[in-house]
């Protein structure tokens, strides 16, 4: 006789059921799925080294230490000018000694910036480092949302997988409680019966399918963060509950004001880090002023001469003064500066608008979804669940005593397997929401590290 091989037990539904799941141990033990519950990186731990491993972090230390170099470098004044050369030489003999204008001179000059350049470009500049900090903290913030996304939604599909695999149990043992209730004229179990528990295998199969490309997406997500591969970036433990900063004021009966939430929303470091952009933007008004005043340059010269042949001494000369140059013919070019620096701080003023906007429509929309999804939990928890179980109770209860359908078994089952799902959902939706809350209650960090 010719003994089966894999491909032949893997032809029949139970030899599916048991292909899968082997193929599943196989990738748990190679490293290419999920650990256990008790595995792996909880949340914490995810966020944590996505913040600590983030490259971008690293990249904005050594812009700031870009921008502190070219601070202090913008308070020096330039480099003197050192000039050198001889002075009315003769042109018929070239003697240096001959007439007594001629002369050896060395001179220094010393350009000094228009009005207050120098200032005003070093307080641009440090307002432009001062964003740095800030835009790290709302950087930090948005790893910490991503990340936790990423995390539940793997969670969510490792765990639906779970419960679908624990109820196919059941649904198996109803399929074979059926074929041998049919096979033996026992009961009322018809043909459509067995076709019908038969496609509700198939499809939590392809439920289990879906999942599995739920969960390869979420690690794939998640694994980008961690710069590690799937085999070392498990998700582990349990659902956690996410704590949200200032519970009490965000879920009380009257719901917080636009006006009051752009108040709090107006500390964000991301609007921080556009108020430091702005405060640079009016400095550069300042800055463009400063060209309707004249340059000045020192200069100081000392001049040698040779003594008289005949005998007398020569005197030698020594000559200071200063030098401005008077914008009276490029005023069209300076007016034009300082609209361009005026119009840009508008721009930045407009973007910062833009910005507060944006984050408090979405703070509103974030905290009414909270509302709706405790409002869903709390109705899941006290009757769905209890009722969807109770229901599933009675109809087995009932077709076992030949009292009942077994399609509506069938059907009590799924529903109440999709009860459990959708509960299970209901809960990762609440975190995920919790999470992308957080993100508005970003805080710049007091203790962060310096420039490199």
């Amino acid at each position: 006789m010719k003994s089966a091989g894999i491909l032949d037990v893997a032809s029949t539904p139970r030899g599916r059921s048991c292909y899968r799941r082997l193929l599943r141990a196989m990738l748990f033990c190679t490293g290419l799925s999920f650990a256990g519950p008790s595995a792996g990186l909880t949340l914490e731990q995810a966020v944590a080294v996505a913040q600590d491993s983030d490259p971008w972090i690293t990249g904005s230390l050594h812009r700031q230490s870009a921008l502190a170099a070219q601070r202090i470098a913008a308070g020096a004044l330039p480099d003197p000018m050192i000039s050198a050369g001889f002075a009315n030489l003769p042109t018929d003999s070239f003697e240096f000694d001959q007439e007594p204008m001629t002369q050896f001179k060395l001179g220094i000059s010393q350009r000094i910036p228009r009005g207050d350049s120098r200032e005003l470009r070093q307080q641009e500049l440090y307002s432009l480092e001062a964003q740095h900090p800030l835009r790290r903290a709302d950087r930090r913030a948005r790893v910490a949302t991503e990340v936790s996304i990423a995390w539940l939604e793997a969670w969510r599909a490792r765990e639906s997988i779970r419960l679908i695999e624990e109820d196919r149990d059941l649904f198996e043992q109803l399929v074979d409680v059926a074929h041998s209730n049919y096979a033996s004229a026992l009961g009322q179990t018809r043909q459509q019966d067995l076709i019908r528990a038969q496609l509700e295998l198939t499809r939590l199969d392809d439920r289990l399918v879906q999942l599995d490309e739920a969960m390869a997406m979420a690690l794939s997500s998640l694994s980008q963060w961690l710069q590690t591969t799937h085999a070392t970036t498990p998700v582990g433990g349990t659902l956690p509950e996410i704590a949200l900063p200032e519970h009490d004021w965000l879920m009380r009966p009257t719901p917080p004001s636009a006006q009051d939430i752009a108040l709090r929303l107006s500390q964000h470091p991301a609007i921080l880090s556009v108020d430091r952009e702005l405060e640079a933007s009016r400095t550069g008004i300042s800055l463009a002023e400063q060209q309707y005043k004249p340059q000045w340059q020192v200069n100081a010269s000392y001049g040698y001469r040779e003594d008289d042949p005949l005998g007398p001494k020569r005197a030698d000369f020594f000559s200071l003064g200063v030098s401005f140059d008077m914008p009276l013919f490029s005023s069209t070019a300076q007016d034009q500066q300082v609209q361009s620096a005026a119009a840009q701080t508008e721009a930045v003023r407009t973007e910062r608008a833009l910005l507060l906007r944006k984050l408090v429509a979405d703070f509103q929309s974030q905290l009414a979804r909270l509302k709706r999804l405790e409002q869903r939990g709390a109705l899941y928890r006290s009757r769905l669940l209890v009722e969807m179980r109770d229901q599933a109770a009675a109809s087995l209860s009932a077709y076992t005593n030949d009292d009942g359908d077994f399609a509506e078994v069938v059907r009590a089952k799924i529903a109440e397997l999709n009860a459990r799902i959708d509960a299970q959902n209901i809960q990762v939706d609440r975190q995920i929401t919790l999470a992308r809350l957080n993100y508005f209650f970003a805080t710049a960090d007091s203790s962060e590290e310096q420039p490199l």
